[in-house]
């Protein structure tokens, strides 16, 4: 039976088992060979951090394509240590196609057959007719998305990362940061209507701080700063990287749970990272805060997430996300500004503020859902973003931040119809509108 999704704080903790850095085929790689990495210790470190600091606690192991076969002994043990968590913790055991980025580099249909032979691997890796309950793709094309669906009965996936923008091999900015169905048009994209709706509902990667993630990741900044541990621990050590970890979780379990009613917190752990890059005891550390601050939150699959989300929500019809944050002082966090951002299907909207300034606040993200759109048709592009009127990245002329005033009526009637306590472009705390009534006094 689904969990309840009001009402509650959930965690959700990835990890990834590879071979090759970047697996970008099934006969071609990008990077380094990371057996090593991959030894029996460096995976029950990770597993037993998670064990002594959550007990009961579930998370999401994924294997890569090289990672299912490869006859070498830290592969032949890794693949039995994920079954016997499978059986220990509960935990969901499942396939991650190429290295993140397999649209990149590989057509849809080649894909899809990615797809349904690596479920078909993992099946016969764990017996007694499993399936996993999910799949995680850091991006994942809609066509894929869909077959996902109705090939493979599998209506969960990681397929987006929210605001993602010159780092690594892919882009992938303009979705919601909170789940949804994606269009058959763009997975960035909310499905508008019965006709371009996918079944799965589409996950992202990595929780980060809002005011770090509107910059792009090629001026130097740390655009990723949030929960990361490459981006928090490795980047700033453990006392000030678990601070950032605990600050970022806070701004959805603390403000993010009063706007919205549930909050959810995400993060991958590659298991390549312990310990060369992180430390397995700072993993623990940060759970154990996380669990001593809010000792009723769930650390549980993203198939677990997944199905309570789509259990309450049968369309996009009502998603209606909200955020506040402050900055934290860590890098591009700047303490003096504040961004609000609203999702729902039909857009997105950020706004930024000075709080030592009376002026306004400016848009620095408007993106429309409600119009057509279109993902890349040829392989190796990077370019997977879905980018509206402003974008938060300011890497075009019109992504100059504006009042709200300086948008078009028509856009401007679009924003206040949904949400009039901004006409009067003051920031007032946003006034709810759900379906469904909070089961915990806030």
């Amino acid at each position: 039976m689904p969990l309840e999704l009001y009402g509650n704080r959930f965690l959700t903790l990835n990890s990834v088992i590879r071979v090759n850095q970047i697996e970008v085929a099934r006969d071609r790689c990008e990077g380094v060979d990371e057996y090593d990495q991959h030894s029996p210790e460096n995976i029950i470190a990770l597993r037993d951090a998670v064990a002594k600091a959550w007990p009961g606690g579930r998370m999401t192991w994924s294997l890569s394509w090289q990672a299912l076969y490869d006859d070498r002994p830290h592969y032949v043990e890794a693949r039995r240590l994920v079954r016997d968590y499978h059986n220990t913790y509960g935990d969901d055991v499942t396939f991650i196609p190429g290295g993140y980025f397999s649209n990149v580099y590989n057509t849809r249909e080649q894909i899809n057959r990615d797809l349904h032979e690596g479920i078909h691997r993992i099946s016969e890796i764990m017996g007694a007719g499993y399936r996993p309950g999910s799949v995680q793709a850091g991006f994942l094309a809609a066509d894929n998305l869909r077959f996902l669906a109705e090939n493979e009965n599998i209506h969960v996936c990681q397929g987006n990362i929210f605001s993602q923008y010159a780092i690594d091999n892919q882009d992938g900015d303009g979705s919601l940061c909170y789940p949804y169905y994606p269009s058959k048009e763009h997975f960035c994209k909310p499905a508008q209507g019965r006709n371009d709706f996918i079944d799965c509902v589409n996950l992202d990667g990595w929780t980060v701080d809002f005011l770090a993630a509107r910059l792009p990741g090629d001026n130097g900044s740390n655009s990723r700063l949030g929960v990361g541990p490459l981006e928090t621990l490795y980047s700033h050590g453990s006392e000030n990287g678990l601070k950032q970890m605990m600050f970022s979780t806070a701004n959805h379990f603390d403000t993010g749970f009063a706007l919205n009613g549930f909050a959810w917190v995400t993060v991958c752990w590659e298991a390549s990272i312990v310990p060369a890059f992180c430390q397995s005891e700072d993993l623990a550390s940060w759970l154990q805060q996380v669990r001593a601050k809010w000792p009723t939150s769930r650390l549980v699959t993203q198939a677990e997430l997944g199905h309570a989300w789509r259990s309450h929500y049968k369309n996009n019809d009502d998603i209606d996300y909200r955020f506040v944050q402050r900055g934290s002082g860590l890098e591009a966090s700047d303490p003096n500004l504040e961004i609000r951002w609203f999702m729902n299907k039909a857009f997105r909207l950020a706004l930024l503020s000075d709080v030592n300034r009376v002026d306004p606040p400016n848009v620095i993200d408007f993106t429309r859902y409600d119009i057509p759109a279109q993902e890349p048709q040829s392989l190796l592009t990077r370019n997977w973003n879905l980018l509206g009127q402003i974008n938060q990245k300011q890497t075009r002329p019109q992504d100059k931040p504006v009042p709200l005033s300086a948008l078009s009526i028509q856009d401007q009637e679009r924003i206040y119809t949904r949400y009039p306590m901004l006409r009067d472009n003051k920031p007032k705390p946003a006034v709810l509108r759900r379906t469904t009534p909070l089961k915990t006094a806030l």
